[in-house]
C-alpha cells in the first residue's frame, strides 16, 4: 500500500510538473518555469524512495532534494514579488 501511495505522489507531481512546463512556456514567466523544476524535483524524490531497498525517508538524500524543491518554490515567489523578475 505504501509504494501504491508513493507512486500515486510521484506521479501527481510529474503532472503538476507539466502543467507549470506548458504555463512556463505560453507564457514565458520564469516563475512557471521554477514551479516546474521543483515539482520534477519532488517527484524523483519519491521514485527514488520507491525504488530503494530502505523505505526510510529520514536519509539526508530525500531532505536535500526537498531542500532545494522548496527552496526554488521559495526563490519563485520573491523574485515574483519583488518585481527583479522582468519575463512576468
Amino acid at each position: 500500500m505504501n509504494n501504491m501511495l508513493v507512486g500515486a505522489i510521484a506521479m501527481g507531481s510529474l503532472v503538476a510538473s507539466l502543467f507549470f512546463l506548458r504555463f512556463w512556456r505560453s507564457s514565458g514567466d520564469r516563475f512557471f518555469l521554477y514551479f516546474s523544476f521543483a515539482f520534477f524535483l519532488e517527484a524523483i524524490s519519491r521514485v527514488l524512495l520507491g525504488v530503494s531497498a530502505s523505505k526510510d525517508e529520514d536519509m539526508p538524500l530525500y531532505y536535500v532534494i526537498r531542500l532545494v524543491a522548496y527552496g526554488l518554490i521559495l526563490l519563485a515567489i520573491i523574485k515574483k514579488n519583488s518585481g527583479r523578475d522582468k519575463s512576468g
